[in-house]
């Protein structure tokens, strides 16, 4: 079920990704999510430079930083996006995607970054309030 341009139906990948999301909580009791990984791996770095200082934190203190299923699930979904890519043929580096090439034109590397950053954190930022 692939399409012309090679990469998967959207529908198929869409399914299963629901499917997966409800067989999680079905036999895992657990919801998929992605931001707390992320609060922990800055705790985990932050913990080779000042592990007193992560000690006192009433954040760490509650929730350790550690390396549990849900870091793993960030990870897989690293590594099996890119699987899918490679398998479908879809992967190929690219500093500036096609369609920001071009509206901005292929050398604004730096902005696209910049921009992509300031999504990241604001989304980040979101997930965090909503509490994951």
């Amino acid at each position: 079920m692939k399409q012309d341009n090679g990469g998967w139906s959207p529908y198929l990948a869409g399914a299963l990704s629901g499917l997966v999301g409800i067989f999680s909580v079905w036999f895992a009791g657990q919801y998929f999510g992605a931001s707390t990984s992320f609060v922990r791996t800055a705790g985990m770095i932050e913990q080779i430079f000042g592990p007193e200082q992560v000690s006192q934190m009433d954040y760490f203190i509650k929730n350790a930083p550690r390396i549990d299923w849900q870091w793993m699930f960030v990870v897989g979904i690293f590594f099996g996006s890119m699987i899918s890519a490679l398998t479908s043929g879809s992967f190929k580096l690219q500093a500036v995607p096609d369609m920001w090439a071009a509206r901005f034109g292929e050398k604004s590397i730096t902005r696209r970054a910049l921009t992509a950053f300031a999504g990241g954190v604001v989304a980040m930022f979101g997930a965090r309030l909503a509490d994951g």
